[in-house]
């Protein structure tokens, strides 16, 4: 029967826990085991027979490399992508509604949506058999897996599944959909000076349908076993990484690196880009991935890792648990190591919780990413550090972010209400509180805190 899917790649006002990565390239285009993260979803869909188009939904503006990349999918996979751009952020519910017309133009009796941020086995050919075997015509599909967690004296039930983000609807949902909308419309309706057309249009899957649907008898959920994560963080594109390369060597051997006379030492899964230039005496593995363009010098050890494109690695360098950003430097004899927050490593199932980027006013030691550009001088030590695009750096730090090192500065005047009270200032006496990035990017203009190039901003502790 004729199929389609849609892939939900959210804005540019999402995904504030992937920065500084996400300042450089559209979330869903991050690379993930070599390949852009929405490409995994991609080749899933494109594997589904009878699947005969694929719509990228979201409210990115139009943006070159989101065409670049749709492009040469379109060549790779042989099938029709198309990217939709919502006016607004809809919800998961309301992007599909608003574009229902596009979704049921050519007469698909289902369609999957599956949300980009989500690292996963994609079945969605067993999710289809499911559904034809237990459910009528008009019947809905959710993707479940299982989880552990403890809840103390819980005063209601407790399920141990929980939702994938990847669902197959047929044509009927948007009946319920549509009626979450009239009824939004309705209450809109008895508030005054509301936008109700907007506002009503914003319909979320999980919290406005699915409740509705859950004792209709038409809801079913496909239980998977297997692996599937989030990817929210930085630290989470690691572990996503690693779960993608882990399945490489089923669906894509040829991606992975092999030991070969005169090359470098590979432990475990490893993918290298062609144009990469690793040399034979590095150590790369477990869990490494190294882009397009990338050098690697004599003695480098890299582990749990994903080197970005043109990063340059010197000589004996040591990079572990870390995101090397695009067009980066690490002299020779650095280490750059960060911590990593995987789940429970006896559970092959374990789901990897969301860090909060400060634990009792301090920075979570987490894993270490480098922005666009950043050059580290030969000889220091990184640690559990977060360092901002364009940045030169001069010595050694340690769970810290690093807005800029360049020379001190004194932070604009900003209303001394609205900044947070749990970290203490530090090369800013004007100001009485220190700010952490995420709180920066709210009471800042973007374009205010990038103007910090050519300051000096450290957050956290030595």
């Amino acid at each position: 029967m004729p199929l389609k899917a849609v892939i939900l790649i959210g804005g540019p006002q999402k995904g504030t826990r992937f920065r500084p990565l996400s300042f450089e390239v559209p979330k869903p285009l991050f690379p993930v085991a070599g390949v852009p993260m929405v490409q995994h979803h991609i080749e899933a869909c494109a594997k589904v027979p009878g699947l005969k188009e694929i719509l990228l939904m979201g409210f990115y503006q139009p943006h070159e490399a989101l065409s670049r990349f749709l492009a040469a999918a379109q060549q790779e996979f042989k099938i029709p992508i198309r990217y939709l751009q919502e006016y607004a952020a809809l919800g998961t519910a309301g992007g599909i509604y608003h574009f229902r017309d596009q979704i049921l133009a050519g007469g698909a009796d289902a369609f999957f949506v599956l949300n980009a941020d989500v690292c996963s086995e994609f079945p969605l050919q067993e999710m289809l058999d499911f559904q034809q075997q237990h459910g009528d015509t008009d019947s809905f599909v959710i993707l479940g897996t299982t989880v552990q967690h403890y809840v103390e004296k819980p005063s209601t039930f407790v399920s141990e599944i929980i939702n994938c983000g990847i669902y197959l609807f047929t044509p009927a949902i948007f009946q319920h959909i549509g009626e979450v909308f009239q009824r939004n419309q309705q209450e809109l309706a008895l508030e005054e000076n509301s936008n109700g057309w907007q506002r009503a249009e914003v319909i979320r899957l999980e919290q406005d349908v699915f409740t509705a649907l859950a004792g209709s008898g038409k809801l079913y959920v496909y239980k998977t076993d297997g692996f599937w994560s989030q990817i929210k963080s930085a630290g989470s594109a690691i572990y996503a990484s690693r779960l993608y390369l882990n399945q490489y060597s089923q669906s894509h051997p040829e991606r992975l690196a092999q030991n070969k006379p005169g090359g470098p030492i590979i432990r475990g899964n490893v993918y290298i880009h062609p144009t990469a230039s690793v040399d034979s005496t590095a150590v790369l593995g477990p869990n490494v991935s190294i882009g397009e363009g990338v050098t690697v010098g004599a003695g480098v050890r890299i582990r749990e890792s994903i080197i970005l494109h043109g990063a340059s690695l010197h000589d004996h360098t040591c990079v572990l648990n870390t995101i090397v950003g695009w067009d980066s430097t690490i002299g020779r004899w650095a280490r750059v190591e960060g911590t990593p927050s995987d789940p429970n490593p006896n559970d092959p199932y374990a789901k990897i919780d969301s860090e909060t980027l400060f634990r009792d006013g301090r920075l979570t030691p987490s894993i270490t990413i480098l922005g666009c550009s950043v050059t580290i001088p030969a000889e220091v030590v990184i640690l559990n550090s977060i360092v901002l695009p364009h940045k030169e750096l001069s010595r050694s730090y340690k769970n810290q972010i690093i807005l800029s090192a360049l020379k001190p500065c004194v932070l604009p005047r900003v209303h001394h209400a609205s900044l947070p009270t749990r970290h203490c200032i530090r090369d800013s006496p004007s100001i009485p509180y220190h700010p952490s990035w995420m709180d920066l990017q709210q009471i800042l203009a973007p374009s205010l805190v990038h103007s910090f190039a050519s300051s000096a901003v450290v957050l956290g502790e030595d």
